[in-house]
C-alpha cells in the first residue's frame, strides 16, 4: 500500500468549461466533445508493458505509436494525460471497441464515480485528489478501461499519485508483475484511495490547530473563515468518496470474466479503506461543528463579560453623575454652595459612594 503523505488544501471554485460552442449543442454521441471545469491540456502518452520476466517503459509521441507497440502476450498500461486531443481518444476507443457512450463519458469530467461492465471491457470512473504547491486541492477525474490484456487510464492533466505503482513495476516489488491486468486496475484504485488518507491527515492537523486555538482563547480574525474552509473541503471530499465506495462495492460484486477470482480479498480491503475514509470524514465534521460551537460560545461569554463590566461602570457613575448634576445647576441659593470645604466634601462623598459600590459588587462576586 502506498505511503501516505501530509497534504494541505485551500478552497477553490472553478467555472465549468465546455469545448463546444452553442451552435454545436445537441451533437450525437458519435461526436463526443470535452466537458470540464478547466481548459483541456495537450495529451501526453505513456506505455508500460510487462510480464513476470520483462518490463518496457516508453513515451510514444502520438496515439499511432501507442497502438503499434501493443503486444498481446503482455499487460499493457496505456496512460493518457490531457484531453485536448479528442481524436486520439476516439482512436483508442475504436481500437478497444468502446461503446460511443463510453467515449463520451471519457471526455466528460463532470461524471460521478461509477462502474459499467460492457462484457469485453469494464469502465471505471473515479476521482483523484492532488495537492499543489500553492496548497490548493485539485479534484481530477480518472477513467480506467480494463480489458483482457490492457488497462487504459485517462487523466485530465499531467501529474498524478500513481508513481508508487510505476515504481513497483520497475523494481518488480510484490506480486504486481506476476498478476493480470485486473490486478493492475486494482493497484491503481488502491493508490488513489490511499492518497485520500494524506488529505485526511492534513484535515486532522488543521482541526487540531483550530481546537487548540479555541481552547486557549487565541482565536484570530480569520478563525471562522479558516474553519469554514476546512469544513468546505470535508464536505466536498465526502461527496467524492461516497460514490467511490459504491463503485468499489459494485466492482467487488461484479461477475465480469475480466476480474480474477483471487482479486476479491484485495477489493474487500479497498472497500474497507473507503469506509474508513468516510468514517474519518464524519468524525472530522462533528469535530469541526464542536469547535464552531465552542468558538461561538466563547464569543458570547466574552461579550457577556464586557457587558457586565460596562454595566458595573455605568452603575457606579450613576450616583456620581447625579451629584455632579445637582451641583452643576445655576441656582444662587444652594446648600454648601459657598462653604469653604464644600468642594472637597462633595468629592469625598462621591468617592465613598463609588468605593462602597465596588465593595458591594465584589462581595456579590460580580467583579
Amino acid at each position: 500500500m502506498a505511503e501516505r503523505k501530509r497534504r494541505k488544501t485551500k478552497r477553490t471554485i472553478e467555472p465549468l468549461f465546455k469545448s463546444v460552442s452553442p451552435g454545436n449543442a445537441g451533437l450525437s454521441v458519435d461526436t463526443p466533445v470535452y466537458i470540464g471545469n478547466k481548459a483541456p491540456t495537450e495529451a501526453v502518452f505513456s506505455l508500460i508493458q510487462y510480464d513476470a520476466t520483462a518490463l518496457s517503459v516508453v513515451t510514444p509521441e502520438n496515439v499511432e505509436e501507442v497502438l503499434a507497440m501493443l503486444e498481446d502476450g503482455m499487460v499493457n498500461w496505456i496512460n493518457v494525460n490531457g484531453l485536448a486531443d479528442q481524436d486520439a481518444i476516439k482512436r483508442l476507443g475504436g481500437y478497444f471497441r468502446l461503446d460511443p457512450l463510453t467515449v463520451e463519458d471519457l471526455l466528460n469530467t463532470e461524471h460521478r464515480p461509477k462502474i459499467e461492465d460492457f462484457g469485453h471491457y469494464v469502465l471505471i470512473i473515479t476521482k483523484m485528489l492532488t495537492r499543489h504547491s500553492d496548497d490548493t486541492i485539485e479534484y481530477e477525474q480518472v477513467s480506467v478501461i480494463l480489458s483482457r490484456n490492457a488497462v487504459l487510464t485517462i487523466q485530465e492533466t499531467p501529474g498524478d499519485c500513481l508513481n508508487p505503482v510505476r515504481d513497483r513495476l520497475k523494481n518488480s516489488v510484490g506480486r504486481l508483475r506476476k498478476m493480470s491486468s485486473s490486478y493492475l486496475a486494482y493497484a491503481l484504485l488502491d493508490v488513489i484511495v490511499d492518497n485520500y488518507f494524506a488529505l485526511l491527515e492534513w484535515l486532522g492537523d488543521r482541526l487540531e490547530g483550530f481546537e487548540e486555538s479555541s481552547a486557549q482563547g487565541r482565536e484570530t480574525k480569520g478563525f471562522m473563515e479558516g474553519l469554514q474552509a476546512v469544513k468546505f473541503e470535508m464536505n466536498r471530499m465526502r461527496r467524492v468518496v461516497w460514490p467511490v465506495r459504491e463503485t468499489i462495492a459494485a466492482l467487488l460484486h461484479s461477475d465480469s470474466p475480466l476480474l480474477d477470482d483471487n482479486l476479491d480479498p484485495f477489493l474487500r480491503d479497498l472497500q474497507e479503506n473507503t469506509v474508513q475514509v468516510l468514517e474519518a470524514l464524519e468524525n472530522y465534521r462533528e469535530t469541526a461543528s464542536g469547535i464552531q460551537e465552542v468558538f461561538l460560545s466563547s464569543l458570547s461569554t466574552r461579550m457577556n463579560e464586557v457587558m457586565k463590566v460596562l454595566t458595573i461602570i455605568s452603575t457606579i457613575f450613576m450616583p456620581l453623575t447625579f451629584i455632579a448634576g445637582v451641583y452643576g445647576m445655576n441656582f444662587k441659593h444652594m446648600p454648601e454652595l459657598y462653604a469653604r470645604l464644600g468642594y472637597p466634601l462633595t468629592l469625598g462623598v462621591m468617592g465613598l459612594i463609588a468605593g462602597g459600590m465596588i465593595a458591594f459588587f465584589k462581595k456579590k462576586h460580580w467583579l
